[in-house]
Formats: structure tokens, sequence, C-alpha cells
């Protein structure tokens, strides 16, 4: 037990006099949260509906590139040739290195966690589920890091290797690339994949259903994790001059990939490859059902039916447009893009723009009897291309200001929007558009709101002259 914790103790004190490894382990993954931070910076709540992703960011940088890195050069350095002298056991070294390894990257989140605060994040809503998820996805890449170091021979081996398992997981295994934005034959990739359930996970216990919506995840990642640190302590090696190529043993890295495929293969079985989706966070407006009609009765005159209340948009006031926050990206960024007049698309996206150009009059979710609704479903017309990064999202907000331009007045229109702009959380979510020729979905109806109002201030703004920026 002394020599585990002296070890730990050492582990610990030579990660940090590591640069690289620092740089893996706490820098690399501040980058990314302060990207996606200026990426999304217009969110209600900064960084809440990613901080999966930047947590399996910091795990996969301190597990797949740090840990491997230190033990690599610190086997090149005969730093492990020097521990095999001592009275430890092999496996109590692994172990404490493991743990020392789980310290570090638990550092790092909660880093993460505490920018994110910091900026404007409100505290997540399972905090001892977050523990759970983010130990488990600790221990998948902590597995994988271990069998990564066995691989390597010298350092630049590791950052290739690093590279190799990093970047396909980034873009399509669903930690940097939202699933939604992939095509149907990526989401069967990424089911083999363990950053998906990574992600899955930690953001289950940061925004989502706790511990119930992520048992498959966990699953998934404790078996990967297992044949990792199996495989990684089965081919351990204490000695540079010991060349992987010339070992044998090398057959345990088959279990490394049973069990990716296996988890795979499970997800297939089950159906877990479409976009997961929290049915809590799906609004939808009430379905009014007809009262069955009552006997007909003999009156003894005929009573003028009441007039109808007025309809919620008609008591927008210029106060209330005037008060709307116009603070919303530019037309030329990369959240709620509008393309100027004079860029016309070309090639495809020129079918495809005339293609809903054309439908639009016709299509049923525009031509509801609520006009607040009717407004809303078109405003999701921009809003989901925008969403899922389509290339047609920066032409269909001009399509869909043009139709409703010419369906409503100007000044009802103005009112509709600001009604809307003021209660964005309201009323039925439309996520997919297909029927319009734009396929995908965007698996998250809040980001479809999100999207649809800040269409509806931009469209304010054109109406009635005011700058929005």
């Amino acid at each position: 037990m002394n020599g585990a914790l002296e070890h730990l103790s050492t582990s610990l004190r030579l990660h940090f006099r590591n640069r690289m490894a620092l740089l893996y382990g706490y820098l690399f993954p501040l980058i990314f949260l302060v990207a996606f931070w200026v990426l999304y910076r217009h969110e209600k709540i900064p960084l809440l509906r990613h901080m999966g992703e930047l947590l399996t960011v910091s795990v996969l940088g301190g597990a797949c590139f740090g840990l491997p890195t230190a033990m690599v050069s610190e086997r090149e350095r005969g730093v492990w040739r020097r521990y095999r002298l001592t009275p430890v056991p092999t496996w109590v070294v692994v172990t404490s290195t493991v743990l020392a390894r789980y310290v570090i990257v638990l550092t790092a989140g909660l880093l993460q966690l505490a920018v994110a605060l910091a900026v404007g994040m409100t505290m997540p809503e399972h905090p001892v589920a977050l523990m759970v998820a983010f130990s488990a996805v600790a221990f998948a890449f902590i597995g994988l890091g271990l069998v990564m170091a066995m691989l390597a021979d010298n350092v630049p081996a590791v950052q290739a290797l690093g590279q190799c398992v990093f970047l396909p997981m980034l873009i399509i295994g669903g930690v940097a690339v939202p699933l939604a934005s992939l095509p149907e034959w990526a989401l069967h990739v990424s089911a083999f994949f363990p950053g998906r359930y990574a992600v899955e996970a930690l953001q289950a216990g940061v925004s989502g259903p706790g511990l119930g919506g992520m048992r498959f995840s966990l699953l998934a990642l404790v078996l990967i994790g297992a044949a990792g640190c199996l495989a990684g302590a089965k081919l351990f090696r204490w000695d540079a001059q010991q060349r992987f190529a010339a070992r044998s043993g090398r057959g345990w890295l088959v279990v490394v990939f049973a069990a990716w495929m296996a988890v795979g293969a499970l997800a297939e079985w089950r159906g877990r490859i479409a976009v997961p989706v929290d049915a809590a966070e799906r609004v939808t407006a009430p379905v009014a059902v007809a009262p069955p009609a009552p006997a007909s009765l003999p009156t003894p005159a005929a009573v003028p039916p009441p007039p109808p209340p007025p309809a919620p948009w008609e008591k927008i006031t210029e106060q209330d447009i005037a008060g709307l926050d116009y603070r919303v990206p530019p037309d030329e960024g990369i959240v709620s893009p509008i393309a100027p007049v004079d860029d016309e698309p070309i090639d495809f996206l020129a079918a495809q723009v005339a293609e809903v150009r054309r439908q639009l009059p016709n299509w049923p979710p525009g031509d509801e009897p609520n006009d607040i609704q009717a407004v809303r479903n078109l405003l999701y017309v921009a809003g989901v291309p925008d969403a899922i990064q389509l290339p047609s999202e920066r032409y269909l907000p001009r399509v869909v200001f043009d139709h409703l331009t010419e369906r409503y007045p100007k000044d009802k229109l103005i009112k509709i929007l600001t009604w809307i702009a003021m209660h964005p959380e309201e009323g039925m979510v439309i996520d997919d558009i297909s029927d319009l020729g734009i396929e995908g979905t965007a698996g998250d109806p809040l980001v479809v709101q999100e999207r649809a109002y800040l269409y509806a201030i931009k469209f304010i703004a054109r109406l009635t002259g005011r700058k929005a920026n």
C-alpha cells in the first residue's frame, strides 16, 4: 500500500514537470472551451448544451495524449526500468499510474466546469450522476491510453496514434460535430466509437435525465475501458529497447477491437443509432379536442354568438417592439446567417432553394389557422438548416422572409413576430423539414427554437428599419 501511494505521488509530481502533458491535459481543453463559448455565445445559458462535448475533449486530451506521452517519455528516459528494480509488483505500478491519471483528468474537468460557471453556465442538474459519468469516461479513455502507450515505441509515434484516434472521434464520433449534422451512415459508424457514449453520459448529468438516461452509455464505456486496461496490462513493457513489433502477445489487441465492435453491434441491435432527444425538451402545442355536439334543443330566439376574443398578437404595443433585444449575431456570421440580396445560390443549392420557394405557399404547417403558430413554423424553415449547418442555411431565411411579407400585412407581421420573440419557448417545434426537400433533423428542439427567435428579431429589424447587431 505504501509503495502504491509513493508511486502515485511520484507520478503526479512527474506530470506537473512535463510541459507536453500539461499542454494536452489543461491548456488544450480550455482552448476548446473558449472556442465553443465564442461559437455559441448567443445561447441563453452559455455552454450548457455543450459540456458533454467539452468534458469529453478534456478526458481525451489527458488520457489519450497526456498519459501515453508521459509513459513513453519516461520509458525512453529509463524511469520505468528503475521502477522495475523496486520490490513492488507490476500491477501496483500500473494501478497507481491509472489513479494518478484519473486525478489529473478530474482536475482538468473541474477546471473546465469552473470556467464555464464563471462565464454564466448554470450548475449541473445531476452532480452525482455527472461524477459517475465522468469516472466511466475517464476509465474508458485511460484504458485506451494504456494501449496506445504500449503500442508506441517513441513519443512521435504517440502523437500519430493519438491523431488517428482523436480526429475520427471529433468528426464522426459525436464529440465536436453534433450527431444531428452527420449523414445517416456516419451515425452508424459513431455507434462504434466511445466518444459518442462519453458525450451522451456526461450531457445526461449536466442537463439531461441523470443516471436513468445514461445506463447504456455507462455499460459501453465500462466495457471499452475494461478491455483497454486488460490489453494494456498484458502488453506492458518496462524498457524502451523492448520494441512492440518484436513482442509476443500482440493478440491482446483483439480484445480492444472486440469490445468496440460489441458495443456498436449492441447499439445497432437495440436501435440506439438515431440521435437521442430528451422528450421533456420538446414543447408541443396542446391538442384541442372538440366536445360532443349537444342534442338539439328548442330555443326561444336565436342568440348571436359572442365576438371572438382578440388574438394575443393584437395586444402588442410599440413599446413592446422597441423593447426587444436587437443584439443578435451578424448576418454574415455562422449563427442565423442571411445572405445578401446580390448573393444568389448556384448549382444544386439553387435548385434546392427554388424548390422550397415553390412549395412554401402550400406547406401545411405554414397554413395553420393560428397565425402565431403558422409564423413559428415558417421560421423553423430558416432555423432547422441553421441548426444543423446545411449549405442552404444562408439562403432560406430570405425565402421565408419574402413569403411572410407576401402573406401578412406589415403591421400584423411585426406584431406576430414580436409576440414570438417575447415567447420563444411556446408552441410546437418542427425540427424536420424533409417534406420541403431539406434533409436532416436538428435533434435538439431548443436549438431550433433559439434560431427561430433570432430570425424573428432580424425580420422585425428589417420591417421596422431598426439596427440589429
